[in-house]
């Protein structure tokens, strides 16, 4: 499934361009919890928003500092060995390696982070030690990527003969996604992020049942790490597919707007 940085990235971006209101934006983050708050997390972050430091701050506070720094806001979704979009080892990147996600304003110097603490949802704000590089994909070639991952992985893994064949691999692929919470997007959202995320996801729970069936049929430590080198270029081509539709969702939306 996706994420809630992408939530607030998208319905963030709608609702800067007059296509939602606030109470959209608040409304759609309740999918990942019913509470949020943020919290910030050093004095330069505290500065660069003008949010109180040191105690939690209702989460509403952020919508009007999106709009006061007027920065565009990309999501970030690293992972172990793949830090696109971080700072140079910050406390952000630390953060955002745990989290698996983040937001970056990188116009403004700000990421903000996610951590569940007893189904609240705290937003950490910090600020960035250096200039992240967004890397720019299309979606075209972020579509082409995961299905070459994809195609890639499965005959690997079947070159290795470590494909493990479930016989209720279909109900079970179908019960993962059917757990997925209901997301809802603003008006205007574009038709092919839309697919491409739901794509994004049909492979990611895939990797999901197969993460879980580790080791497959790997029947010795070499054929399973060889089975694992396999279904990271699909995660990969996952976070990539994900971060494009999220990007190109948020630039059409922030592009017509909708005063309302």
């Amino acid at each position: 499934m996706c994420v809630a940085s992408a939530t607030l990235v998208v319905w963030s971006s709608a609702w800067l361009a007059g296509r939602a209101a606030a109470d959209d934006v608040l409304d759609a983050m309740q999918v990942w919890a019913e509470r949020h708050e943020l919290e910030v997390a050093d004095p330069r972050a505290a500065e660069l928003t003008e949010l109180a430091a040191n105690c939690p701050v209702p989460f509403t506070d952020l919508l009007p500092v999106l709009r006061r720094l007027s920065s565009p806001m990309a999501l970030v979704l690293p992972a172990p060995g793949d830090p696109r979009g971080l700072d140079a080892g910050g406390p952000f990147t630390k953060a955002a390696l745990q989290a698996g996600e983040a937001v970056v304003l990188p116009d403004a110097g700000i990421g903000l982070t996610p951590r569940d603490v007893d189904g609240l949802l705290r937003w950490h704000v910090h600020h960035l030690v250096s200039s992240p590089v967004i890397e720019h994909v299309g979606l075209a070639q972020a579509e082409e990527e995961l299905t070459t991952a994809v195609r890639d992985s499965a005959a690997a893994l079947a070159e290795l003969q470590v494909a493990n064949e479930r016989p209720d691999a279909d109900d079970a692929l179908r019960a993962h996604l059917r757990a997925r919470p209901p997301l809802n997007w603003p008006d205007g959202m574009p038709g092919r992020s839309l697919r491409v995320l739901q794509r994004a996801d049909e492979v990611a729970a895939i990797l999901s049942l197969a993460n879980a069936d580790d080791p497959g049929g790997a029947l010795s430590a070499s054929a399973a790490a060889h089975r694992a080198a396999a279904l990271r270029g699909p995660a990969a081509a996952v976070r990539t597919a994900r971060t494009a539709a999220v990007a190109e969702a948020a630039r059409i939306l922030s592009e017509q707007p909708n005063r309302r």
